[in-house]
């Protein structure tokens, strides 16, 4: 059997063998591999691995990526919230600074999980690992939440180039929110239908979402924008459960991405040739930036 390449398909084929969508996904991925599924199962865990592992050096480092850009935004939101003062209950303060945490890891070389590309590895990690802490799931909850956010991610780039230079940053840190959206309904037991109405609510307000890098570099705005699509991500998921439907169906909302993506400028996809990249402030990083780089 040939694994649908559309969301409506794959739904009607979970339904039709009464299957959650993560059951589809492995079964499909084993088959084509020609291996057995709890072997796929291991390799999802030893990506949770590294997910958690990304979280754990990164909470504990405020060392600076080679640019100096960034490296201790984690760090200063820890400190924060070590003083007992925040705006946020203790689960996204989880989401936040783990978010924060594996994004500075990859500005820093450390190891993470491209998920589904570098510059977006913050937000599946972020959510899925903190919600599960918080809500008390195990590991096998969260390798079919994975399972999940990866088959939303290879769903829509099937149409979709997964890769800002294409169509944005709506394909990337977009993308990611609405597989990580995907994966916490999952993790708390939303139907397959409630699964992809948090992809499709996530997705429909990230559209448009430029790519505009200062000096080229997945740092400023990428850094912080995982943290705050992070959050996207949990009211997405939030939304689907609470019963609200996306009016649009989700495929029909990659479709309208793909066409944005096409009409959007391509100075506006990753080329750092407008938005923040060409901002007096941003021209000035990229100016002492080329000027330390020809020192070394």
């Amino acid at each position: 059997m040939i694994k649908p390449d559309t969301f409506k398909d794959i739904l009607e084929l979970a339904e039709t063998e009464n299957k959650k969508l993560y059951e589809i996904s492995q079964k499909f991925e084993a088959d084509s591999l020609e291996i057995a599924q709890e072997e796929i199962r291991d390799r999802v865990k030893n990506i949770l691995d590294a997910m958690k592992e990304a979280i754990k050096q990164g909470l504990i480092s405020a060392e600076k990526s080679s640019s100096g850009l960034s490296g201790d935004n984690c760090a200063k939101l820890v400190e924060k919230y070590k003083s007992g003062k925040s705006l946020f209950s203790k689960t996204y303060q989880k989401v936040l600074t783990y978010s924060l945490a594996t994004i500075e890891q990859n500005a820093r070389m450390g190891k993470i999980a491209a998920c589904p590309t570098a510059g977006s590895c913050g937000i599946v990690p972020a959510v899925i690992i903190a919600m599960a802490e918080s809500l008390n799931l195990d590991e096998e909850e969260q390798i079919n939440a994975l399972i999940t956010a990866g088959l939303i991610g290879e769903i829509v780039s099937e149409k979709l180039a997964l890769a800002g230079a294409v169509a944005g940053c709506q394909s990337e840190c977009g993308v990611a929110a609405a597989m990580a959206a995907a994966g916490l309904v999952e993790m708390c037991e939303g139907t397959n239908e409630q699964i992809l109405n948090a992809a499709a609510l996530t997705l429909k307000n990230i559209m448009g979402l430029v790519c505009d890098p200062v000096a080229g570099l997945v740092e400023i705005p990428c850094v912080k924008r995982n943290a705050f699509l992070s959050i996207y991500a949990v009211t997405g998921a939030e939304l689907a459960l609470a019963g609200i439907k996306s009016v649009i169906p989700v495929d029909e909302i990659v479709d309208a991405m793909k066409q944005v993506g096409e009409m959007m400028s391509p100075k506006l996809k990753e080329s750092s040739e407008a938005g923040l990249a060409v901002t007096p402030s941003g021209i000035q990083i990229t100016e002492e930036l080329a000027k330390k780089w020809q020192q070394d």
